[in-house]
């Protein structure tokens, strides 16, 4: 098992904003690397160029996907004031760039919100919703599932006896099998979680991110995170899906939009 501390290791060049990371191979769908895991890759780099020490938002593109193994990271700072750092960050392999995200490096705290207008999504506890297994049948393999343990609310999880609910909603409790809490970068795999919503909605099959916004909204309290990740409407071979993130203070601590690609039959 690699370790998200490892999996998003990077090596600095001199003193400059590039840096090498190799990419995990356990932290993929198929055999395509985790849109959320990229993303935390390049989110680790800007906090190391930046002076603010918390990922607040990232919007990323991907287009390229990359392969496990060596990649080089360039961040470039666009703007640093008191409260905020804007960068840009880029994930390059044999030349070619692969996934670029804007990103703002600012301060989070550690408490609850002075209004909120989302309730925080009601599912089973724990130990009663249905593990996501890594093997997903006919040699297909989700690698991600054996690094985040994820557990999905059974009034969701009809897709894989073939009767989806048709809502548009995906729930689940997930953590990281490391053992370690979860933090502002690691919740960027927690907020693209699996399967894609399309499953819910009697849509199988491969459903590549072409845009991935996130906000991280406060410091996560340790242990594990709930997810709800909704469709808001599908048409033109696109779907959108939101997902909101509770840690086990009841706090909205993260919040994510991302159009998908998706074969409607």
């Amino acid at each position: 098992m690699a370790p998200f501390e490892t999996a998003t290791a990077l090596v600095r060049r001199g003193d400059g904003p590039v840096f090498d990371t190799t990419l995990d191979p356990q932290w993929t769908i198929g055999t395509k690397l985790h849109g959320g895991y990229l993303l935390a890759v390049l989110a680790r780099a800007a906090a190391e160029v930046s002076s603010h020490p918390h990922l607040t938002a990232i919007s990323g593109s991907f287009s390229v996907a990359p392969e496990p193994g060596p990649a080089v990271v360039e961040v470039e700072v666009l703007r640093e004031g008191r409260g905020l750092t804007q960068l840009r960050a880029r994930l390059s392999q044999h030349g070619k760039p692969c996934t670029e995200a804007l990103i703002t490096q600012g301060v989070l705290a550690d408490g609850d919100a002075w209004w909120s207008g989302v309730d925080p999504v009601e599912i089973p506890p724990e130990q009663d919703c249905l593990p996501v297994p890594a093997d997903g049948g006919g040699g297909f393999r989700i690698g991600l599932m054996d690094v985040v343990e994820q557990r999905i609310d059974p009034a969701s999880a009809g897709f894989a006896v073939g009767q989806p609910s048709r809502k548009g909603v995906i729930s689940s409790w997930l953590r990281l099998a490391d053992g370690t809490d979860w933090d502002p970068v690691s919740l960027l795999v927690a907020l693209d979680p699996v399967p894609p919503i399309s499953y819910d909605l009697g849509i199988a099959g491969w459903a590549p991110t072409v845009q991935f916004t996130a906000y991280l909204r406060g410091i996560p309290a340790p242990g594990p995170v709930r997810v709800r990740m909704r469709a808001g409407e599908i048409g033109g071979d696109r779907m959108d899906e939101v997902a909101e993130l509770w840690d086990e203070k009841n706090r909205l601590i993260g919040q994510a939009t991302q159009i998908a690609a998706v074969r409607v039959p």
